[in-house]
């Protein structure tokens, strides 16, 4: 069931088009990516699923309520992450919370209680005396994420949440966002960062100049871009006539005295095939690898081709 879906969603700033005819729906308990460079829009589009912004034209809805006609209610069923997370350093974690908490229609005992277990869930608890603004980036990062979670959104929001993290700090989040995914929460995440995708998201959307394009699980993106997967033959020593003996069986891509590689759409098929042709001609094999293929290599190809 989708509980995030942009309808045709576009976005200008007087001659700008920020966003242009988007449309996408993010499932109960997915985390969807939607990946692109600075500027792509990510963040327009987030603002405008949050209902922060109007969209120009199209509409989106968040648990079936129309961002354009009930903004009040979409917020109280989001929780979102910006890329900044703009907390009051001077004041201490569990007033943060309430101020918040309070904001969102918490009575006190729920705004207590919620706080506590999620400082505990993000080891922020023994931080719980300190002032916000003595936090470090991974720790402000962390708790922007508790605020964000405080009133218990059905959806999250993440807008470049690991954006000018030392590792150490975006390590922290990461395994703070992976924790989420394994409890089920549902998530829109907005990253420029092809690892954070790449672990995080089941389905990505690449987004660039404000408008889609291309969309699938990772492994959908790569069989759609980079085409069938490639394997490569090492021998243990030079077999004479080595792209020849497979001819019949694959179309070789590249290849040495003792290694070969090519392009199969049905390995289970065609490995077994390669593996008794190259023994019977005598050959013994090293290893037979896939070799691998990053979501780096999708996203630079799909870049490339944009005009």
């Amino acid at each position: 069931m989708a509980v995030v879906e942009a309808v045709g969603l576009t976005k200008r700033f007087g001659t700008i088009t920020a966003v242009e005819n988007v449309s996408f729906h993010v499932r109960e308990g997915e985390v969807l990516a939607l990946l692109g460079p600075n500027g792509a829009g990510k963040t327009t589009t987030v603002r405008c699923l949050a209902a922060i912004l109007r969209p120009t034209s199209g509409y989106a809805l968040v648990a079936g309520h129309d961002t354009r006609t009930a903004p009040r209610r979409v917020r109280h069923l989001v929780g979102l992450l910006t890329e900044f997370p703009g907390l009051y350093g001077r004041m201490k974690p569990l007033e943060y919370l309430d101020f918040f908490g309070a904001m969102q229609g918490l009575d006190a005992h729920t705004r207590r209680a919620r706080a506590e277990t999620l400082l505990k869930q993000f080891n922020l608890w023994h931080a719980r005396r300190q002032r916000l603004g003595q936090f470090s980036k991974g720790m402000r990062q962390k708790m922007a994420l508790v605020r964000a979670l405080l009133h218990a959104p059905k959806v999250l929001f993440l807008d470049e949440p690991t954006a000018a993290l030392d590792p150490e700090g975006a390590y922290q989040v990461r395994q703070a966002i992976a924790d989420l995914r394994r409890r089920g929460h549902t998530i829109l995440l907005c990253t420029h960062n092809l690892v954070e995708a790449e672990t995080l998201a089941d389905r990505l959307l690449i987004i660039h100049r404000g408008r889609i394009l291309a969309r699938g699980t990772i492994e959908e993106l790569k069989a759609h871009v980079l085409g069938d997967p490639v394997f490569r033959v090492q021998l243990a020593q030079p077999l004479e006539g080595l792209p020849d003996l497979l001819g019949d069986v694959v179309s070789p891509l590249e290849w040495g005295p003792d290694w070969i590689s090519y392009r199969t759409r049905t390995p289970t098929q065609t490995n077994p095939a390669v593996i008794s042709r190259l023994q019977a001609a005598g050959g013994h094999i090293v290893t037979l690898v896939e070799e691998p293929r990053r979501l780096e290599d999708v996203y630079l190809r799909l870049m490339g081709a944009v005009p």
